[in-house]
């Protein structure tokens, strides 16, 4: 436990270095060095938020965030490898090669005068569309998102402040947002998820005021852009914890907002084809995930998306007497049609997508030369899984088949002319009878 030394009229508690755990020799030297400039050439800087979480709960941080009394501009100009970046929220990048270290500067409190100017502006709805309004730490404290992501470490004494009891939540395991939730995920309704990905990831407790609006409020992340709300969904889905986060997503009514073509095949039971494929691929990303392994959001998108476009390629049968190659290829461009307007999935990943799919229905059809250039697709280890996962699901003929391709991919050429040649007599006596 911390023993904390209370500064009354700054409003923080002040942990000296002795009571913490935060060293130097984890944190970025380019961080550091971006804190030691900003400092010598009079302005105040910490490093602030996610970085400072994961240092006190010993984990690595992936990035590593710095805030300052210093404009963009004025930071722009103390460092020459600074770009600066976004409408939203003004902010200095500071390139180091592959790394980046992002300044924001202090946050201030909005007034009904800011809402007029050209620096802060909010939609209908509650959200800030445009944040450029600049103060004290004090205030910019107030304005993070939750207590134990409003914590300051300073390299001049190597104290942390903590402004909002951030260091107590931590330590109970309780996700609390600061300020009013009503108002705070009205200002920025992705706040909604990463309530829940901060829930999933560290395994934290979600304080009653700030779980209680999102069911009521999750409609609002309709007025998200499409392109962040893929950025964000990658984070949910791809933190090693994604079966998890899935849970809370649907607990909380956030993943029909997000996937409405797939939630509308879900059962009552849990037990529908689609729902066994989403948590055995969760399951099996977070397991990759944990052991280092690679992963790939399109073969993720395709397990997700599989059944949905056989629903819908059954129905355009039957409404069009269409056949099922061509239903097939119009339900696929139906359905990602209507995702990419929520999420917008690039087209470098709804090609692969598009190809895991397609060789679902080539790898029914093995014989002469056609087994052998589908084993050559770049695409067949992804189509492979994906089939796989579908056998272990239905059962039946699909686990013959995956059998099949299993045996076929790991053998001699030798034996795979004498697969194919097999099947070929197979299918011919099944022809004559």
């Amino acid at each position: 436990m911390f023993r904390h030394e209370e500064h009354k009229q700054s409003r923080y508690i002040s942990i000296s270095r002795n009571e913490h755990n935060i060293s130097r020799k984890n944190i970025s030297e380019n961080a550091l060095k971006v804190l030691y400039r900003l400092n010598k050439q009079g302005y105040e800087a910490y490093l602030v938020g996610g970085c400072i979480r994961d240092l006190l709960l010993g984990k690595i941080p992936k990035d590593f965030d710095i805030t300052t009394n210093a404009t963009p501009e004025q930071v722009q100009k103390t460092f020459r490898n600074c770009r600066l970046v976004g409408r939203r929220f003004r902010l200095a990048h500071i390139m180091f090669g592959k790394e980046i270290i992002e300044v924001a500067t202090f946050r201030g409190e909005h007034s009904s005068q800011d809402e007029q100017s050209n620096v802060a502006k909010r939609s209908q709805t509650g959200m800030l569309l445009r944040d450029n309004v600049y103060g004290t730490i004090e205030q910019d404290a107030l304005r993070r998102d939750f207590t134990m992501n409003a914590l300051y470490y300073s390299v001049k004494d190597f104290t942390l402040r903590d402004y909002c009891g951030g260091i107590k939540d931590l330590q109970n395991g309780i996700i609390r947002l600061i300020g009013d939730p009503q108002i705070r995920y009205r200002e920025d309704p992705v706040r909604m998820l990463r309530t829940i990905r901060f829930a999933a990831k560290l395994n934290m407790t979600i304080e009653q005021a700030t779980a209680e609006p999102i069911k009521e409020l999750a409609p609002l992340l309709k007025n998200i852009p499409a392109a962040r709300l893929f950025d964000e969904s990658l984070k949910l889905l791809q933190s090693g914890h994604g079966y998890k986060t899935y849970l809370l997503l649907k607990e909380y009514h956030l993943f029909e907002q997000l996937f409405p073509v797939i939630q509308r095949l879900f059962t009552g039971n849990n037990n529908s084809y689609l729902e066994k494929m989403i948590e055995q691929v969760l399951k099996n990303t977070d397991y990759r995930i944990d052991h280092n392994q690679r992963i790939n959001p399109a073969f993720l998108f395709a397990a997700f998306f599989w059944y949905p476009i056989m629903e819908q390629t059954q129905l355009t049968c039957v409404e069009s007497g269409l056949q099922f190659h061509d239903a097939f290829s119009m339900a696929i461009n139906d359905i990602l049609s209507e995702q990419c307007q929520i999420i917008a999935i690039p087209k470098r990943l709804t090609s692969i997508m598009g190809d895991i799919w397609r060789l679902q229905l080539r790898m029914k059809k093995r014989e002469g030369k056609r087994a052998f250039a589908i084993l050559e697709h770049p695409k067949f280890r992804a189509a492979y899984d994906l089939l796989e996962m579908r056998a272990s699901i239905e059962k039946g003929e699909l686990l013959d088949l995956a059998k099949w391709w299993d045996e076929f991919q790991h053998t001699s050429i030798e034996k795979r002319i004498s697969m194919v040649n097999q099947l070929s007599k197979r299918n011919k006596r099944r022809a004559k009878h």
